[in-house]
């Protein structure tokens, strides 16, 4: 792994974590400041979202820092590319159209399955 992948997947994983931990730990009060669409979605659904993130968020690092399975951050970062098409939907089909968080993070996904994969 080259060092543009553990500055990108690093700042990825951050984000994901950080958000991620917001959506497995807080209430729907506390959420729907930051995240107007946790109204839409059942709290099992968001606490589900979370752990994903969470879980992302460590495959993003821990295979290649170990080289145990590296080719789990592939996975992880072509994860976090899904999760970002499908929420531009949710996004867009709400109160909040607000999507370019949503289009930076599905871009800095694809970044990282890019520099992962060494091309």
């Amino acid at each position: 792994m080259n060092i543009a992948y553990w500055i990108v997947a690093g700042v990825l994983a951050l984000f994901y974590l950080y958000s991620g931990a917001l959506k497995a730990l807080r209430d729907r009060d506390r959420l729907r400041p930051m995240m107007a669409w946790v109204d839409r979605m059942p709290m099992p659904v968001v606490r589900v979202l979370g752990a994903v993130e969470i879980l992302g968020a460590v495959g993003l690092i821990l295979p290649p820092l170990t080289g145990i399975a590296p080719s789990l951050a592939v996975a992880a970062a072509a994860g976090f590319v899904l999760l970002q098409i499908g929420a531009i939907p949710v996004h867009l089909t709400g109160e909040d159209r607000r999507v370019t968080l949503n289009i930076g993070l599905l871009a800095t996904a694809a970044v990282t399955v890019w520099l992962a994969t060494g091309r």
